[in-house]
């Protein structure tokens, strides 16, 4: 027993003293343990204060939410091989049809967005078409690994339909979708690039951060997905905060001619503002990015904070009035719809 204690403990400590496997003193993002943002790395709020505020702090009851689902046509997408198109399924999931490639972005399908398929946030708007109807994919870009962007079982079944299509996923991810048995994977830094037939797919710097369990927080890098052709430039942010990061993008990579950046999940502030950006910071991104035309993502689907379900796009109305921008420099799109991007 007592050199069993031992061996274990020396173990243990052996185990402590050895590199984090991706950490690289040249990059300063990537730290001897864990992952690390560019520009706050400053402790996030205490979650248990969060629940149990909203337990016991009262609210007014909530408008009803019934959102628009469009019924897709699922069929042109299947389709298409010439149109630019952007089509937004819900929340950060959307399909990205450019130059006659297929670009799945974020891809939930499931129900709830939680480590078990009882218990957690659920789909409070149905899905506009099912797997089984998407166009052939030839990429899936993830951004992170948290639940509602990292859907196993929906990359499972995007893996058994169609063995070629590449899985790009931040440094650290790969191991999880192998051992789902998913292994046209490749992971990458950020600034890192991937050519795809006439594409360059880049992963990008965003404020956030990364956890599927107790014990692996920041284990697994995030960020977001700058896809360009040649003719259109687009990012997904992936979920971010407001930093300097999207300024630093647009100086490395040009402006934008499509951003899909997040308007949902913000409150309470306290809490969420180093991790998800209200929809003000949503238009300063926008702004930073000098995109052309920006659409809202990563709302009205799952409850995962405070603000009304249907509060994100009034909330963005307003940030756009503030700053003499028009509606149409950045829209919100009904689950399920195709917008043509070729103009």
């Amino acid at each position: 027993m007592k050199w069993t204690l031992i061996a274990t403990t020396g173990l243990l400590l052996f185990s402590g003293c050895q590199s984090y496997r991706y950490y690289d003193p040249k990059k300063p993002h990537r730290g001897e343990n864990r992952f690390y943002n560019n520009y706050d790395n400053s402790p996030k709020a205490n979650f248990w204060k969060w629940q149990w505020a909203r337990l016991t702090d009262s609210k007014p009851p909530e408008p009803p939410f019934q959102p628009v689902v469009l019924k897709t046509d699922t069929n042109y997408l299947r389709n298409n091989r010439h149109e630019n198109t952007l089509t937004w399924v819900g929340h950060a999931t959307s399909l990205l049809q450019i130059e006659g490639v297929n670009i799945l972005m974020d891809p939930v399908f499931s129900e709830r967005v939680s480590p078990v398929s009882f218990l957690g946030p659920k789909r409070l708007t149905s899905l506009p078409f099912e797997i089984a109807d998407l166009p052939a994919i030839d990429v899936v870009v993830i951004s992170h690994a948290h639940y509602d962007h990292l859907d196993l079982p929906t990359l499972r079944e995007l893996a058994k339909r169609d063995g070629n299509t590449l899985f790009l996923v931040p440094l650290g991810d790969e191991a999880l979708l192998n051992s789902e048995g998913i292994k046209n994977v490749k992971e990458v830094d950020w600034w890192d690039q991937v050519a795809f037939k006439n594409l360059t797919l880049t992963l990008t710097p965003a404020q956030h951060w990364s956890q599927r369990n107790l014990f692996d927080t920041n284990k697994t890098l995030w960020g977001g997905w700058h896809i360009q052709g040649k003719n259109l430039k687009a990012l997904y942010t992936g979920d971010t905060g407001y930093s300097q990061d999207f300024a630093d993008i647009r100086k490395k990579l040009g402006a934008v001619d499509l951003a899909l950046i997040p308007i949902g999940a913000y409150e309470p502030r306290w809490f969420m503002k180093k991790q998800h950006v209200d929809p003000e910071e949503a238009v300063k991104i926008h702004k930073d990015l000098e995109s052309k035309l920006s659409i809202g993502v990563h709302w009205g689907t799952f409850r995962l904070s405070d603000e009304a379900m249907a509060a994100p796009p009034e909330d963005l109305k307003k940030a756009l009035e503030k700053e003499n921008l028009s509606a149409e420099a950045f829209r919100v799109l009904k689950h399920g719809e195709i917008l043509k991007l070729n103009n």
